[in-house]
């Protein structure tokens, strides 16, 4: 059976089109993840394989796992991802988290980054990365150690809520 010869014509055609498609929807996909262009270097998000291994600060006694870090241009960008809806400034502990993670970029990349991502399901918040905010973090790094030494940290807060989503509310004695 012999095929007709505006077949061999459109055949191509289509697959063009088809590939186009593809890209164009690959596109739209990721800027729906809220992610910038660069490499993803670092994945804790599960999907990825096996998990990612936690970034440590010797001199800051600071570990911890960014949901992503992306090589752009030169720097590396910590990625933050939360579930819920973005509130209408990042909260204080989302930043001071992201801002832990940028000094451990630091430390360990020997890169500073500029700023940070926090993505929420709808937006995305980048923060930059000032010598104030790095200096908000380790206040806050030394008051976590000091309360470790004394071996008891007092509730810092009166919201129920807070406490029922807390890793320590079976074992804690001034739980709301």
């Amino acid at each position: 059976m012999l095929l007709p010869h505006w077949f061999f014509t459109l055949l191509p055609l289509a697959l063009i089109g088809l590939a186009m498609l593809f890209f164009w929807i690959s596109g739209w996909l990721k800027g729906q993840t809220g992610l910038p262009d660069g490499k993803i270097i670092y994945a804790d998000t599960g999907r990825w394989g096996k998990p990612a291994k936690p970034l440590y600060d010797a001199e800051l006694g600071l570990t911890g796992k960014p949901d992503y870090l992306i090589r752009k241009n030169g720097i590396i960008i910590p990625v933050e991802v939360k579930s819920a809806w973005a509130p209408p400034a990042p909260y204080e502990s989302h930043k001071l988290q992201l801002a832990a993670y940028c000094l451990l970029v630091q430390g360990y990349f020997g890169l500073r980054p500029p700023y940070g991502l926090l993505r929420y399901r709808n937006r995305t918040f980048r923060v930059v990365f000032s010598p104030e905010l790095e200096e908000q973090v380790r206040e806050v790094v030394e008051e976590i150690r000091l309360q470790k030494e004394q071996d008891e940290a007092c509730r810092s807060h009166n919201h129920p809520n807070r406490c029922a989503r807390c890793g320590y509310r079976g074992i804690c004695d001034q739980r709301l």
